[in-house]
């Protein structure tokens, strides 16, 4: 169970690379500080893409992913 609450979902399912990565980075955009999004994409690669995008990002934490059958979600905070 997660510690934090969502403050917006953003649905990428059917996107591929790169439009994950390029939509999240638009939404992060429009939240404010300690806001998370949450992400649900079906591209197996958004869990390197994301997690690589959130590492190079100053200002965004990956808070957590999870690998689903389906769809992988992302935790994304934007620092305070």
């Amino acid at each position: 169970m997660t510690e934090y609450e969502i403050t917006e979902t953003l649905d990428v399912k059917g996107e591929n690379c790169p439009m994950p990565v390029v939509k999240t980075k638009q939404a992060v955009d429009d939240l404010d500080g300690d806001e998370v999004l949450e992400v649900l994409a079906t591209d197996p690669g958004s869990m390197s893409d994301l997690g690589g995008w959130a590492d190079s990002t100053p200002g965004v934490e990956l808070l957590e992913q999870e690998e689903g059958e389906d769809v992988f979600k992302h935790y994304v905070r934007v620092a305070e």
